[in-house]
């Protein structure tokens, strides 16, 4: 397994249709627990006063990140920075 931290941060159109917005940030929210409740979305932390978060998922590869990212329906409106995470030397938890 590795692990990445992404942080997600959504820029929305504001001439976006309100129902098209709506149906979106639904399909966006059920996507979400369901890679939640799979394991792979081990972690999810909004950033105070941004429509932006922080996460951590447990993936099998880069690849099945980017395709799971990809999957997200509000992919188009986000920017994303992903960092590959290692455990540090100096940890005393396995």
């Amino acid at each position: 397994m590795a692990l990445f931290h992404v942080r997600m941060d959504v820029k929305i159109p504001h001439d976006m249709d309100p129902e098209v917005r709506a149906d979106t940030v639904a399909r966006e929210k059920a996507y979400s627990q369901e890679l939640q409740r799979s394991g792979k979305w081990k972690e999810l932390w909004r950033i105070v006063g941004q429509y932006s978060n922080i996460s951590i998922f447990d993936v099998e590869s880069a690849d099945e990140l980017h395709e799971l990212l990809q999957g997200l329906p509000l992919f188009p409106y986000m920017d994303m920075e992903v960092m590959a995470l290692t455990r540090h030397p100096s940890r005393i938890e396995d």
